[in-house]
This record gives structure tokens, C-alpha cells and sequence, in this order.
């Protein structure tokens, strides 16, 4: 249910932080804390096989040290539900402070840590979780908005399945890549 909910919530922001993904210099850096940090490593690992390089940096690390990480020209991807996360709403500031530019993705458009961003995109996932507690569908309501963001800026980049899977030789994937593509470019 969370998940088609999304297709109705797309709007401008998606082609918004495309565009910033497409213009950036630098790479994106996805973050969040929790639950959210690993939807947050998914779409860093999403972009890289897809031809943005792109990484995750948890918060609490950033604070201690690996903030060095952050430079001008890069993008940061911080996804809070919430969006009142302390270590991450301080991540986010000083990112950037060394030249980031922030996207949020939350279901609280008024929280804190969207009034720090360049660009916030609302994913309303509202009683998608049991008991509003465990985030479960709000999850897979993120996961599919990053999937979308990174299928579009693969597409607009004309990054090629041979590209995807250049850069991901190994497991089932990397086996099986000639009959994969066969099957992408219909030749099957």
C-alpha cells in the first residue's frame, strides 16, 4: 500500500534532485540514522551500479571524523521520516558548510532538518508502519522513491546495461550477464 502511494506522491521535487544529481561535480552522499540509513546505503549502492558515484556516510561516523568526507560539489541525501534525528540534522549543517547541497527526504516537510535543505521531498507513507512505531512500509515507500531516482538519472545520463554491468561483475548478476542482456535489448 505504501508503496503505490508513492506513484501518486511523485511530483517536481523528483526531476528537481535529478537535476541536481545530473549537475553535480562531486558524488552524493546518502545518509540516515536507523531504518533509514539502510534505505539510505541502498540508494548510494543503487547509484553507483546505475553510473552516479555515490556513497553512505552514517551521521553519528560523520561527527566523529568522517565528515571530511563532504566536499563542494557533492550532494547529500539525508532521509529522516521524522526529520527531527539530531546527529543527523548536524551532519546535514555542516555538509553544508564545506559545500554540499542537501536533499531531505521525509514525511515532515516542517521538521527541522528540512528547513536545512536545498530541496525537501515529502513521502507521505502516514499509517504504513504498525502502530506509526516500526518503520516498515514508510521504508519501502523511500526505497521506491530512490529506485525511481535512480532509474531517471540513468536514463538521462544514457548509462547502458553493459555500463551496469561492467560495474557489477560478481554474484548471479556478473554470471549471467550475457543472457541479461539479451534479455534487456530484446534479442532473446
Amino acid at each position: 500500500m505504501a508503496v503505490a502511494k508513492v506513484a501518486d506522491q511523485v511530483d517536481e521535487s523528483l526531476l528537481r534532485v535529478a537535476d541536481l544529481v545530473i549537475a553535480t561535480t562531486g558524488k552524493v552522499i546518502t545518509t540516515g540514522a536507523g531504518t533509514s540509513g539502510t534505505i539510505a546505503r541502498r540508494l548510494a549502492h543503487l547509484l553507483c551500479v546505475t553510473g552516479t558515484p555515490a556513497l553512505y556516510q552514517n551521521p553519528g561516523d560523520g561527527l566523529h571524523g568522517s565528515l571530511g568526507v563532504a566536499a563542494e560539489g557533492d550532494v547529500v541525501i539525508a532521509i529522516c521520516k521524522g526529520g527531527e534525528t539530531a546527529e543527523l540534522s548536524e551532519f546535514v549543517s555542516r555538509t553544508k558548510e564545506r559545500g554540499a547541497l542537501a536533499v531531505v527526504l521525509t514525511a515532515k516537510p516542517e521538521s527541522s532538518l528540512a528547513h536545512l535543505a536545498d530541496e525537501v521531498v515529502t513521502i507521505d507513507s502516514s499509517g504504513a508502519d504498525p502502530s506509526g512505531i516500526i518503520a516498515m512500509g514508510s521504508t519501502l515507500a523511500t526505497a521506491a522513491w530512490g529506485d525511481a531516482l535512480a532509474m531517471l538519472v540513468m536514463s538521462a545520463r544514457s548509462y547502458s546495461w553493459e555500463q551496469v554491468l561492467h560495474s557489477h561483475p560478481g554474484g548471479a548478476v556478473g554470471k549471467n550477464a550475457g543472457s541479461l542482456l539479451r534479455g534487456v535489448d530484446g534479442s532473446a
